[in-house]
């Protein structure tokens, strides 16, 4: 298994080292954009949310280890073009026909539960298929869930307690969680996940457990003390850059 998420692991330190205002500091001419479009299907009978956010957080990472993102797959180039860059994703709605014109395009569709997303090979944002930049990015908010406890020897997902997120966009930040954990794993416990289909719990933590899992200004400890790893925003969307949305927990 060749880890192309390697990339992600070099630059995470100094990413969560950097001021707040220089989060968002990326490419900003729109012809150079590229994100990874996670289509969430939301139907009328409504699906539960936290079993569509572990869709989403697995099917985003289930693409970039996908063997057609290997170097010789046919999905290698924009996978590798996408991770070197900023890892933008695209979170969209979808039911019915538009679900289902949505699984013609390149991706992976993970179900958990009565939830699905499907998440598609990344590219220029200008060049988006007509089919799926139609899909709508707002209105994709669910109401919260009591999932229980996390199953044991499942990576959790830990959402940010204090930062309110849509479904949407708490689609796209457990997202980078789970392609941020793979890319710190050495290549047994890849391989490890890979047999549960890198199944994740997403849940959310109390204060006090947020605080003393948060890496603060030590991500290397924290990685090496409690396998955790943070997510932190851009600012683009919803709320203020800098700010760590998701602790994602490696638990072998």
């Amino acid at each position: 298994m060749t880890n192309v998420l390697a990339p992600l692991a070099a630059r995470y330190a100094s990413w969560l080292a950097l001021p707040a205002d220089q989060t968002n500091d990326v490419e900003t001419d729109p012809s150079l954009v590229r994100a990874m479009p996670v289509i969430l299907q939301i139907e009328r009978d409504l699906p539960a949310r936290t079993a569509l956010l572990e869709a989403a957080a697995t099917a985003a990472l289930a693409v970039c280890l996908d063997p057609r993102a290997e170097p010789e797959g046919e999905w290698h180039a924009l996978v590798t073009a996408w991770i070197a860059g900023h890892i933008r994703k695209v979170s969209r709605r979808a039911r019915g026909a538009h679900w289902q014109a949505a699984q013609q395009f390149p991706g992976v569709t993970v179900t958990v539960a009565d939830a699905s997303a499907r998440a598609l090979v990344p590219g220029l944002v200008t060049e988006t298929p007509r089919e799926i930049g139609r899909l709508q990015i707002s209105g994709s908010d669910l109401p919260q869930d009591d999932p229980g406890p996390a199953p044991p020897g499942v990576p959790v997902l830990w959402l940010n307690p204090t930062v309110p997120l849509t479904a949407g966009k708490a689609a796209a930040q457990v997202g980078h969680a789970s392609m941020l954990l793979a890319a710190l794993l050495d290549e047994p416990d890849l391989k490890s996940w890979s047999t549960t289909g890198y199944q994740s719990a997403v849940r959310t933590p109390t204060r006090e457990q947020w605080n003393t899992l948060h890496p603060g200004p030590d991500p290397a400890g924290a990685w090496q003390d409690r396998q955790v790893v943070a997510v932190r925003d851009a600012g683009f969307t919803e709320i203020a850059p800098g700010t760590v949305t998701v602790l994602a927990q490696w638990r072998a």
